[in-house]
Order: structure tokens, then sequence, then C-alpha cells
């Protein structure tokens, strides 16, 4: 998610960008490849699961690590959003094709995470008052990305029926995820106001909020475009005031919670932020706020948004950039550390007299 968004985000960069068509490429390439270890490591621990008779989804049980099973989806939603962004000149008419793929796993699991994770969280998890965390949103997001990638589809698919039942779906997605989140954003905030950011590693997890904000933009905008292609004799000039009414008074929130999340993570740096995974926080959902601003700055020919749309872009790389980092360091560090338990030629050596 983290390292496609980047490619998505370059692949149509708000101003010009020199070199930017070529490091888009990059990242994508790297997505696909994160994507790849990413899929064997969880085949891999699905085969113990099935082995060792343990359970095979066993983290829905965790309050917590439940909720990162919407991560799958988005995942593979972004590598095919950034294949059909990036690829179409490496791959020609296969890039559309893995696009489709993975946006139709993508959607499947996303509908499923949307519906079984806040189900185990009313059947299974201890919430408590202090629960309510960034995380949270993860598995409801997931049809927004659908309604945000999936627009693209739309004319590759026969004008009539199918079109247009596909842009409802598009719609109805969109409208599940944007419910969800305002239904999860106040418990959230209360949950801030009232009990602090939380523990140092679960600060991160503040900026999962922009995630659903930003894509809500970039969605709403890419569905308001694509109407009259689905739904003949729909008014361009009155979707596009539509989606200004939604679009804006989004983005002033967003860029109040940003602001928030930025300032309380710079508080918890001068107290001491410890590496963990929650750091590719501070990457999609930013990305998203490209993409939504970008959006902005094409609907409304503002240089306005293209700047504020260019400053999200840089800090974006930048975000990568220290998270990519600081996850190698982790892993040399894992590695290093690694119990020689796991290590056979270290089990040998202790075992000699």
């Amino acid at each position: 998610m983290g390292t496609g968004i980047v490619a998505i985000a370059l692949s149509a960069p708000p101003v010009t960008l020199p070199g930017a068509a070529s490091a888009a490429t990059v990242f994508w390439l790297l997505d696909l490849a994160l994507l790849a270890v990413v899929a064997l490591v969880g085949w891999r621990a699905w085969r113990a699961a099935r082995r060792t008779g343990g359970p095979l989804l066993g983290h829905l049980h965790d309050p917590v690590l439940a909720h990162s099973y919407g991560a799958v989806a988005m995942g593979l939603m972004t590598a095919g959003a950034a294949t059909g962004a990036v690829g179409g000149r490496w791959l020609g008419g296969g890039a559309l094709a893995i696009e489709v793929v993975l946006w139709v796993a993508g959607t499947v699991i996303g509908l499923v995470t949307a519906l079984v994770v806040p189900y185990c969280a009313i059947t299974l998890h201890d919430v408590r008052a202090d629960s309510a965390f960034g995380g949270w949103l993860m598995p409801v997001v997931p049809p927004m990305v659908s309604a945000a990638t999936g627009t693209v589809l739309l004319g590759h698919l026969p004008a009539g029926e199918a079109r247009a039942t596909v842009f409802v779906l598009l719609c109805a997605g969109f409208g599940i995820a944007l419910v969800a989140t305002f239904l999860i954003l106040p418990a959230v905030w209360q949950r801030v106001l009232r009990h602090g950011a939380g523990e140092a590693r679960t600060v991160p997890t503040l900026w999962i909020v922009l995630g659903p904000l930003g894509q809500s933009i970039t969605a709403a905008h890419h569905l308001t475009v694509a109407a009259p292609v689905a739904l003949p004799g729909q008014d361009p000039d009155l979707l596009r005031a539509v989606f200004l009414v939604f679009a804006l008074p989004v983005c002033g929130f967003a860029l109040l919670w940003l602001a928030l999340a930025a300032a309380l993570t710079v508080r918890q740096l001068r107290a001491g932020l410890p590496f963990a995974p929650t750091w590719w926080s501070f990457t999609f959902p930013i990305g998203t706020m490209v993409t939504g601003t970008t959006a902005l700055a094409t609907a409304t020919d503002l240089r306005l948004f293209a700047g504020l749309a260019t400053v999200l872009l840089v800090g974006l790389l930048a975000a990568w950039t220290v998270v990519a980092a600081a996850t190698l360091r982790a892993v040399r560090a894992a590695r290093r550390t690694r119990p020689a338990r796991d290590n056979p030629r270290a089990r040998l050596v202790g075992s000699l007299p």
C-alpha cells in the first residue's frame, strides 16, 4: 500500500516533475516485488496453520490485529491501480488484465473484511472506552478504494446495463466506507480527547484517519467524472458542483486532522518514538491526500490545490524514505539478534563439545 500509492501519485503529479515517470516505474516494480514476497509469506503461514491444526485466521480474535486484514484488500487494489497507471507502457494489454484481477480480488476481500471484522469486534473482542484507534478504519475502507480505483475500468465495459450496474456498485462501495468512517471517527476523536494519543507505537495510527478522507475525495471526483459515461444524460457541471460541495469540507477537516496528527507525532518524537510496523501509517494516508488534492486541483484549476498537492507529494516521498530505511534497519537488527535455535548452523556449533 505505502509503496504503490507513491507510484500512483507520481504517475499523475499535480505539477510537471522531471523524472516523475521513471520514479513511478521504480516504485511500481518495487510494489509488485513486495506484494509477491508478502503473498509468499502469507501462503506459507496458511500452510503451516493447516499442518499444525492452528486457526487459519487466528488474528480475527485479536482486538488490534484483526483490523489489519483490511490492508490485504487495499494492498491488492493499490498494486492493481499502480499497474494500470504505470505498467501500460511496459506490459501493454497485460497491465489491464493484472489491474482487473487485483481489483476484483481486493474488492471481494474488502467486502468480507468490512462485514466480518466489525462482527468479530462486536461478538469476540473486549472493547473498552480507550480501545478505539485509527486501525479501526482499515477493514471498512477497502470499498472506498474499490470505488476510487474501479472507475478506470468502466470504459472497458460495454455501454448500457453492464457499465451502469458496475457504476452503481462503485457508488454503493463509496457509501459503505463513507458512512462507516463517519461512525468510527467520533470514537477515535473521543478516545484521543479523553485518554490521550496512546502508547508510543500506536501514535502513527492517528495518520490512518487521513486515508478514508483523502480517498473519499479521490473516489468522489472519479465517480462524478465517470457518471456521464456510465449513465448518459448526466450534467457534468452539476456533477462537478456536487463533487466540490462534498470534497472541499472534507479536505478542510483532513488538513485539520493532518496538523493535529503531525503535532502529536512531533510531541511523541521528543519523548521517544520506537520503530514499529505502524510507521507505515505515515505513507498510504498521505498518498490518498495527494491524490485527493490533485483531484481538487483538476476540478477547480486553482494553483492553491496544485501547490498543496505538491507539498503533500514531497512529504509522502520523505515519509516513505524514512520509513523504508527504518524498516531495513529493523530487519537487519532482527537477523543479527535471531536466537540460536532459529539458526541450524548455530545449533550445530552449540552442540559441539
